[in-house]
């Protein structure tokens, strides 16, 4: 199955950063497929953005606005080439500039949620600021708001291939792990490894019947259901049944560290991984192991990039 990704970009560094990632990851193989959007943020009137097609749009804007325009064509023209030279081939690559009079952060979420997209990928400038997303003017709100499609937050120049997933017995683990499963499918250069710390037990969590019978067998569910190692047997068998070879994934435990988002950057850093895999809690549930950590992990965290679900 096709895995399409939306990717915010725009001529920075921090857009060549988050295509790099990607050809780490996705190289020379088939079922990737790359939307690259870039949105330029123009003044428009009200009438004109409604009723007017692009075409006839980008003829009411001023000159300064249509060489920004232009601009970001030629860079996406540049990105494909670029792709296409690193595994990832034109075929799999389509572009869209976006003109908007509005957040840039709600015209990317706009899109990315239209086009039924896997993941929206973005680049970070900066290393300890979250509002500051690529395109400057993202905001905040891209992390706090996007719930229902995966972002996936790219810091620095990202090299390894090797994925670090904290796992602490809840279901938001499970939802992480499921959309881990899709995406490395058939990928043949991603190493998995299960973490857990003492840390992560500031609030235990229980997997229920219900969700375990969500993402596994009801059968296993019952069979390991009251297993002390669950938390890390869960995830491992999803990867399994994904197809997800058994000698690529690991298993990480560790007794240090009392903070569990600095333990997971800590982690990161020491073992080189290039990317952390966190489920995110529903917004009407307490904040805790995963509630504020995403956040602390994002800010945190230095060349790796950042997938956050739910």
């Amino acid at each position: 199955m096709e895995k399409k990704l939306l990717i915010a970009v725009d001529a920075s560094v921090y857009s060549s950063n988050t295509l790099h990632y990607l050809e780490q990851l996705f190289a020379n193989l088939d079922d990737i497929r790359l939307h690259l959007l870039t949105v330029i943020t123009c003044n428009p009137s009200e009438a004109a953005s409604e009723w007017l097609d692009e075409s006839e749009l980008i003829s009411t804007l001023s000159n300064e606005e249509q060489k920004r325009y232009a601009a970001a064509k030629k860079y996406l023209h540049k990105a494909v080439e670029r792709l296409g030279r690193n595994g990832i081939g034109p075929e799999q690559v389509t572009t869209e500039v976006k003109i908007s009079a509005t957040n840039p952060a709600a015209e990317v979420l706009n899109v990315a949620r239209k086009g039924v997209f896997d993941a929206l990928v973005l680049g970070r400038r900066g290393v300890s600021k979250l509002e500051e997303l690529i395109m400057g003017s993202v905001s905040s709100t891209m992390f706090e708001k996007c719930h229902d499609v995966p972002i996936w937050i790219v810091d620095g120049q990202v090299d390894s291939r090797k994925f670090l997933v904290p796992v602490d017995g809840s279901h938001f683990t499970l939802q992480a792990v499921d959309h881990l499963c899709f995406i490395l499918k058939d990928n043949p250069y991603a190493e998995v490894t299960l973490f857990h710390s003492a840390a992560m037990f500031a609030q235990k969590q229980d997997l229920s019947m219900g969700y375990c019978n969500r993402f596994l067998p009801q059968e296993w569910c019952r069979e390991f259901s009251q297993d002390a190692d669950l938390y890390f047997l869960a995830p491992r068998q999803m990867l399994i049944n994904s197809g997800f070879p058994p000698e690529r994934i690991h298993r990480l435990e560790t007794k240090k560290g009392m903070y569990p988002s600095r333990q997971i950057v800590r982690q990161a850093l020491i073992d080189d991984f290039g990317t952390i895999v966190m489920g995110r809690r529903d917004k009407e549930i307490v904040k805790g192991v995963f509630g504020s950590v995403t956040e602390k992990v994002v800010a945190m965290s230095v060349n790796t990039a950042v997938w956050i679900v739910g």
